[in-house]
């Protein structure tokens, strides 16, 4: 406990004098001055799709709109059994072309490479099932541009997003290779045509707690480690990276459920080994809108997944772990992932169990279990609510005064109930991972644009 106080308030302090520094600056002239297209380089856009017919038609439509010179999306329809294949080519009047495609990563085969007569730069290839990062490597093979953004299916960007999460590429003269955004969660939000309307609440309780997580992880833990270039992870949701080195670490790995982290990590290494001075970075400006599971089944099987990527990226990757030669990445990053992220939930549901049996057999100090209890309570909760009041001093992405009194008192609630269920899903994925369990898990998808 100890230990992660220390970790979380120096991320904390570290998030909260970065937020400070970046939001003095007059970013709106600084953005104003790359959207003229002279500086900025320009990105090819992949969107695995499978089964989102549900949200691509406005996800699309929110790509096609997005403030950015020059760029290109490419949806590649990865075997959906629905109908988003077809909902696709008869909106944007899709006609099937002919195009050499380049394989610098092994994939799944191609059925059908289709370009819409209307828009030009929006492409949509059809291929066999191969999972999202089979999708991802043919979009990869198939793009034009220096960069590529994975992005979700069912993802809707803020206008200037690409303008924000590009900057520190172009302001780095290429020594930030990958750079990743802030993904908000768009329940209970107003979206039409791919645009938001209204930023909104949602009133069910699952929601709300991952609203809280996803602010703590983003505003919290990715700034702080990014400003040291300690990052592992940038979200599959949204997320920018040099062609060149996805193509030099082999493109996305096929068989983990993790390829979002397992791609960064594996960049990381390759940066190490070559020794040249290379970053990964965070920037909290960009912000994609996604929706997250409201039933509680749905919630679970992502958690255990998420659990089940982790260790697998961790594994494959294990010669880091307390490796000088790796710099801050093998000696501060790995040792943090491998003992808090990883075992955490196995020491937590330990001592949950632990405290149930000595309770009944006499072996403990009731009143300083408590004690310690509350304590652990308190300080969970001072961070999920500091991470509620990074963002209205920060983004201000909630408007009302009732969101964030809302988001304040479930922020209270959150080691009572969301936490053990939590750590007992992730413990379920480590269960999986003995079992030797490689299933994705279907999600079901509502729809978050009308």
């Amino acid at each position: 406990m100890v230990i992660l106080i220390t970790f979380y308030t120096a991320i904390l302090i570290v998030s909260m004098v970065q937020l400070r520094r970046e939001y003095q600056l007059n970013r709106e002239q600084s953005f104003e001055d790359i959207a003229d297209g002279l500086y900025t380089k320009p990105v090819s856009i992949i969107v695995p799709a499978y089964n989102e017919e549900a949200g691509i038609i406005p996800s699309i439509r929110s790509l096609l709109s997005v403030d950015y010179p020059q760029y290109e999306i490419i949806v590649v329809n990865d075997g959906s059994k629905d109908q988003t294949l077809q909902k696709v080519i008869d909106y944007y009047e899709m006609e099937q072309v002919q195009k050499v495609v380049r394989k610098q990563v092994e994939t799944k085969p191609i059925k059908a490479i289709y370009q819409s007569k209307l828009l030009p730069r929006l492409f949509l290839i059809d291929k066999d099932n191969g999972g999202k990062a089979d999708a991802l490597n043919v979009g990869l093979n198939f793009s034009n541009y220096p960069y590529i953004c994975s992005l979700d299916g069912d993802s809707v960007l803020e206008s200037d997003a690409f303008l924000k999460v590009m900057k520190p590429i172009m302001d780095s003269n290429e020594e930030v290779v990958a750079s990743g955004g802030s993904i908000r969660i768009a329940n209970g939000c107003k979206i039409k045509d791919g645009n938001i309307l209204e930023i909104g609440l949602s009133n069910h309780p699952l929601v709300i707690m991952q609203i809280i997580e996803y602010l703590r992880a983003f505003l919290m833990g990715r700034i702080g480690l990014s400003k040291h270039n300690l990052l592992l992870i940038i979200s599959g949701a949204f997320g920018v990276f040099s062609k060149q080195w996805v193509i030099k670490a082999g493109g996305y790995q096929t068989d983990t459920v993790g390829e979002d982290m397992e791609l960064v990590v594996r960049i990381h290494r390759i940066l190490k080994e070559s020794k040249v001075n290379k970053r990964i970075v965070y920037v909290p400006d960009p912000v994609c809108w996604t929706e997250v599971p409201e039933d509680i089944k749905f919630l679970r099987r992502q958690r255990r997944r998420w659990h089940r990527g982790l260790f697998e990226s961790l594994w494959n990757h294990r010669k880091l772990t307390f490796n000088p030669r790796y710099g801050s990445i093998g000696m501060i990053s790995f040792p943090y992932f491998w003992l808090i992220e990883f075992l955490g939930p196995i020491v937590e549901i330990l001592g949950y169990i632990y405290a149930v049996i000595a309770i009944f057999f006499g072996g403990i100090y009731l009143e300083f279990a408590i004690l310690i209890f509350l304590l652990s309570c308190i300080y969970g909760s001072i961070f999920s609510m500091a991470a509620v009041l990074l963002e209205e001093w920060s983004l201000r992405k909630y408007p009302k005064v009732t969101h964030l009194l809302k988001l304040f008192f479930f922020s209270l609630t959150e080691s009572l109930w969301y936490r053990p269920l939590t750590v007992f899903w992730r413990c379920e994925g480590i269960f999986q991972l003995i079992k030797g369990e490689k299933s994705w898990g279907d999600m079901s998808r509502k729809g978050v644009s009308k």
